[in-house]
């Protein structure tokens, strides 16, 4: 969502190399709502019940999709903009995994987890009024 409400602030944006017309919004848009959501079916699904083995699930999760994103922007096919970089990335995915974790057992708690967070994110990387469209 960030990245739709501050198009020209972004921290992160996608780069195709393959066809002109494939741009930033039509990758995220399929992120969104075609890539994440079964990625996330994914990883519930399979989340073990045992606290020590759901803690090294989540890192792998996470090692994976830094991973990803790594090899991503070493390619030119992800840009870091606005004073964000793949540390950033390793500890946004930390919380994400964790926080979706979190919603999948109780919505309010991952609400209540995730508007500090958020807030903390926006003061760090303070994106103006004016970027917002």
């Amino acid at each position: 969502m960030y990245n739709f409400l501050f198009y020209q602030h972004t921290l992160w944006r996608y780069k195709a190399v393959t066809v002109a017309w494939l741009n930033h919004t039509l990758i995220e848009i399929a992120f969104t709502f075609f890539i994440v959501p079964v990625v996330l079916m994914l990883y519930l699904e399979y989340f073990p019940k045992e606290k020590v083995r759901g803690f090294l699930y989540l890192m792998i999760w996470v090692a994976y999709f830094s991973v990803i994103e790594y090899l991503f922007e070493a390619k030119g096919l992800f840009v870091y903009e606005n004073g964000w970089n793949g540390w950033w990335s390793v500890l946004f995915n930390i919380i994400t995994f964790t926080v979706i974790r979190i919603h999948y057992k109780n919505a309010l708690a991952a609400f209540l987890v995730s508007a500090p967070i958020i807030a903390i994110l926006l003061l760090f990387f303070h994106p103006a009024l004016h970027d917002l469209k």
